[in-house]
């Protein structure tokens, strides 16, 4: 082996000696040659002056015997920090679990050391030996660091990506919890902060009306649940802080004239509270018309109305009100319509004048809808309250003029007689006329009750206002029913139905029928009497409106005519024989689960049961009408028409012939001897000449009621002492008898009946009492049958539900299993031709 030469240190080259600067001298050829080749010099410039000073200074100031001394003691240094360093990484905590020894302490998992240097050559290490001790170049060091870079980029990729993987989610993690806790503290904070502003402003509004436009702003956030609390907030304080009196600001005049500081102070806080009030209405009917804050809005709106109607802006929310009034939400509508009925109850608040203006906004609201809002919208109406003495004339003051006459011709007869007053007392009964009258006119400037001609004026324009909304929905109806049910069921009928307003009209007419105009009474009565005609009597014009209206909004006209003529006896003279004939057709057109019983049961009481005394030929044709309807139908409407067919037999005595039970018929015939039951007039039936052979089947009826009256009514004409039942009317029969439908038992109750009915010998009682016990036992077997039935048949519908979900489930595979093939085609398809064009 042959030994390795030493390297011998190159020592720089020596220096030139030192001369200072006062000793050289240039001449001026050299500096003209200087001056003409600048660019000679350029190198010079360029020379790296920190590398030469480097490899200067590295052996300066050590003598050469001591170099290599020097040298050797920094390989030692190198060589014993290698052998201290580890051999392995250390991992962290985190990603590797520790090792717990006896002695309790931790020791961690560690890996083989995998630095940058490991991969470098056999090259490198040669170059190095041969360097030796001298440093490297900046243009050596850069050609290593970049073998260095490249070969960690090729072992650390695979590490970077672990790492990364481990790190991302834990940082997403990290991130949403931060976001999620600073809203949740900022939603807090706002929420912290309008309670905060709200209590200061209750406990002292005076000093602290700036925090109005705090909130303000606070319910502007983007936040939902803010903006929703910052209202609700709002709407607590304007209820509390609002004052009794509507405001008004002052003119520029008034600002200009000098005041107190007490006026300046009560000046800014109505200014302020006002232009609040202005922009917390703004954002609320912005808000209206977006759905996600529209129950809030509406709310607030409808709360504000009913707490302050006398406060300023009245109208832009009773305008919202009124808007919403026929709205299809459930919601909204019934806040709208109890806020109307609140202000229509309660005049007191507002003095009638918002009354008024609401009952005309309805109306325009009711003739740019075209009579197609919901029934609602107009059954407030029904909350109106009129007084009757403001129609009358005043008698107080033509009484009043009477005595003023009387007294002051007493006083001209005693004058003479008496000593004139002195001055003294002339001027105090002045001054006390002149205070009384301040006081009369400033109490009635701040009550909100007005004079008589004012409420007699406000009074007339409501009930216009009314019955022009009344009048208008009769004629749309009987406009619509002139065009084919087709057209209008294409055209006009909205989401509420046909004629939705019709209804609440003809009750609101049947309410304030006394305060109708007797020159409007003619036109009223005939439009109810063509509405109220049937198919049959007149021509097609009824035909259609028959066929448009339900049985009970007919029902209704024929009660509303008979209303208007008993509420204005004296004034009108009109027949009313025409709505006879109508109800006497409706009967037979009447069916329980689509029309409404209790209508039928007021016509009855209102037409037959508290009318005058009727035709007997008419009187007789009802009782066979409603004799055979009570077979028909349930128990509460066939009870009803009991009560009505005893009230007209009490009333008609010669009808009583109809419970004789002859071959021929009844013993009184009238002027058409046979019985025509299929006629459409009353008076033409013939029905004295038929028998109540219904009342026979009615006494064998389920229900003990109904069959306890048919047993009474047909021992009518035998017993002389009669029981009146007067006390008892359709209505009252029909509500009661629907109640106890809830929980009655026909079988149990018609057993204790017929057991009280036949009391006769001890071997009828057994005889009854046998049948009945084989009875239950044959329907204990039935019930037990149809139970069976019953069950097996819901077995047999889940049985089908699962069969038919598994059905679905394996047709969806099978659609996704030949989706899945055609995509597997295509991409084969698609890879053939590009190969092909590659090709």
């Amino acid at each position: 082996m042959r030994k390795k030469k030493s390297n011998k240190i190159v020592l720089p080259p020596e220096l030139p000696p030192e001369i200072s600067e006062d000793d050289i001298e240039v001449s001026d050829e050299d500096v003209q040659f200087l001056k003409e080749n600048r660019h000679y010099a350029l190198g010079l410039s360029r020379i790296d002056t920190k590398s030469i000073t480097k490899h200067v200074s590295r052996v300066a100031d050590v003598k050469e015997d001591d170099l290599e001394a020097v040298y050797e003691k920094r390989l030692k240094k190198k060589a014993l920090q290698k052998e201290k360093e580890p051999s392995g990484i250390q991992l962290d905590p985190v990603d590797a679990l520790p090792v717990k020894t006896l002695d309790g302490q931790l020791y961690y998992r560690i890996l083989p050391k995998t630095s940058t240097l490991s991969g470098l050559g056999e090259e490198e290490t040669g170059e190095d030996n041969k360097d030796g001790l001298v440093k490297l170049t900046k243009v050596e060091r850069r050609a290593k660091l970049k073998k260095q870079k490249r070969e960690a980029k090729k072992q650390g990729k695979e590490l970077d990506n672990e790492e990364e993987v481990q790190q991302a989610p834990q940082a997403a993690v990290l991130a949403e919890v931060k976001e999620d806790l600073t809203a949740e503290e900022a939603f807090e904070s706002k929420k912290q902060k309008l309670a905060e502003l709200g209590m200061a402003l209750l406990s002292d509004p005076d000093s602290n009306i700036k925090s109005l436009k705090e909130m303000l702003q606070i319910s502007k956030d983007n936040d939902h649940a803010i903006v929703k609390l910052g209202l609700l907030s709002m709407l607590a304080v304007f209820k509390d802080i609002i004052p009794g009196y509507r405001i008004r600001l002052p003119t520029e005049k008034e600002l200009e004239m000098k005041v107190s500081k007490d006026v300046k102070k009560m000046r800014y806080y109505e200014s302020t509270l006002l232009n609040s009030y202005k922009e917390y209405l703004k954002k609320l009917i912005v808000l209206e018309n977006k759905p996600s804050f529209q129950h809030v809005a509406v709310r607030c709106i409808c709360t504000l109305l009913d707490a302050v109607p006398h406060f300023n802006f009245r109208e832009s929310l009773l305008g919202v009100v009124v808007r919403n009034i026929g709205s299809s939400d459930d919601v909204i509508r019934k806040l709208c319509c109890a806020t109307a009925k609140s202000l229509f109850t309660n005049e007191g608040k507002h003095g009638g004048e918002l009354t008024v203006h609401t009952v005309r906004l309805i109306a325009d609201h009711v003739k740019a809808h075209n009579c197609q809002l919901h029934p609602d919208s107009i059954e407030v109406f029904l909350s109106l309250s009129f007084d009757d003495d403001l129609r009358r004339p005043d008698k107080t003051n033509e009484d009043n003029r009477v005595k003023n006459k009387k007294n002051r011709k007493r006083k001209n007869l005693e004058e003479p007689s008496q000593l004139p007053d002195s001055d003294k007392k002339k001027s105090r009964k002045e001054l006390m006329t002149k205070m009384r009258e301040e006081v009369a006119a400033d109490y009635k400037a701040v009550s909100f009750t007005p004079d008589v001609a004012e409420r007699r004026k406000m009074q007339t324009e409501t009930l216009s206002a009314v019955f022009e909304t009344y009048f208008r929905i009769l004629k749309h109806t009987m406009q619509s029913t002139a065009v084919s049910h087709e057209e209008i069921a294409s055209s006009d009928s909205g989401a509420f139905g046909l004629h939705p307003l019709l209804s609440p009209c003809l009750k609101g007419l049947g309410k304030f029928s006394h305060q109708i105009d007797l020159d409007f009474m003619g036109d009223l009565m005939k439009y109810l009497r063509k509405l109220a005609s049937d198919s049959g009597n007149s021509g097609n014009s009824s035909q259609k409106i028959s066929k448009c209206l339900t049985v009970s909004e007919r029902l209704q006209c024929c009660i509303i005519a008979f209303k208007v003529m008993r509420n204005n006896l004296d004034a009108l003279n009109v027949d009313l024989q025409e709505f006879f004939v109508q109800l006497y057709n409706i009967i037979l057109e009447y069916s329980p689960g689509r029309d409404r019983g209790e209508v039928l049961a007021e016509a009855l009481k209102m037409m037959l049961c508290e009318d005058r005394q009727h035709d007997m030929q008419k009187a007789a044709a009802f009782v066979k009408r409603l004799a055979t309807f009570s077979l028909c139908f349930g128990s509460a409407e066939s009870m009803a028409a009991l009560v009505t067919l005893k009230h007209l037999l009490q009333k008609n005595v010669k009808c009583r012939n109809m419970l004789e039970n002859d071959a021929g018929g009844g013993s009184v015939s009238g002027i058409i001897p046979k019985h025509q039951p299929y006629a459409s007039d009353p008076n033409l039936s013939g029905a004295l000449a038929s028998v109540l052979w219904e009342l026979n089947l009615l006494s064998k009826h389920y229900h003990p009621a109904v069959s306890t009256m048919a047993s009474n009514i047909s021992n009518i004409g035998t017993t002389q002492n009669q029981v009146h039942l007067s006390n008892l009317s359709p209505q009252q029969a029909f509500m009661d008898l629907s109640l106890e439908q809830e929980s009655f038992n026909p079988q149990s109750e018609s057993m204790k009946f017929n057991s009280k009915r036949k009391r006769g010998s001890g071997s009828s009682k057994s005889a009854s009492t046998e049948p009945t016990l084989g009875t239950s036992s044959i329907d204990e077997d039935e019930v037990r049958k149809k139970l069976s039935t019953h069950f097996m048949l819901l077995r047999d519908i889940k049985e089908n539900e699962r069969l038919r979900s598994e059905l679905d489930r394996t047709t969806l595979h099978l659609q996704l299993y030949e989706q899945h093939k055609k995509q597997k085609k295509k991409g084969r398809a698609k890879t053939k031709k590009s190969v092909t064009l590659a090709a």
